[in-house]
């Protein structure tokens, strides 16, 4: 199998629709910032989905990553009510 380098996103090289492309990139800094905020201020699951107002296990599915079911309006709406600035975040 020959080996490809990535051109800097993994989402650019899966050949997609660049829209959705630029959705995913904007979804995986919104995922990585509520997850660093989690560990950085030591939160358990259920600290941080009572912070952020939904259920843990929408919690549980950020920490694996898991980003079918998030809009990134959901994303925003979460990383905004743990005080974290999502449209720095992501630019």
């Amino acid at each position: 199998m020959a080996k490809k380098i990535t051109t800097g996103s993994i989402f650019d090289d899966l050949e997609l629709e660049p829209g959705e492309a630029e959705a995913l990139k904007i979804k995986a800094v919104l995922f990585d910032a509520i997850v660093t905020y989690i560990k950085e201020n030591n939160l358990t699951q259920e600290m941080a989905a009572k912070e952020m107002g939904v259920q843990r296990s929408r919690i549980a599915d950020v920490c694996r990553g898991k980003f079918t079911g998030f809009s990134i309006d959901a994303l925003v709406a979460m990383a905004a009510r743990a005080g974290l600035h999502p449209i720095k975040t992501a630019a």
